[in-house]
C-alpha cells in the first residue's frame, strides 16, 4: 500500500476523531469522513487487473515482497 494512501487514511481517521461534537454539522462531516475511509478500503481490496500483458517492474517487486 502506497505511503500516501496510509497517510491520507490516517489523516481522515484523526479528523473523524476530532469531530466528536453532537451538532448536526459535526455529525454530517464525521459521516462523510467515515464513508470516505470505507470507500478507500473497498478500492484497496479490489484486485488490480492489468490492462495489458506488460508488467511494470515496480509492481513486480512489490508483489514479491
Amino acid at each position: 500500500m502506497p505511503p500516501t494512501y496510509v497517510l491520507a487514511r490516517d489523516h481522515l481517521q484523526r479528523a473523524a476523531t476530532i469531530l466528536q461534537g453532537t451538532d448536526q454539522r459535526s455529525r454530517q462531516l464525521r459521516h462523510i469522513i467515515e464513508r470516505t475511509i470505507g470507500l478507500m478500503e473497498e478500492v484497496r481490496s479490489e484486485p488490480l487487473t492489468p490492462a495489458s500483458n506488460v508488467l511494470e517492474l515496480d509492481d513486480y517487486r512489490h508483489r514479491r515482497q
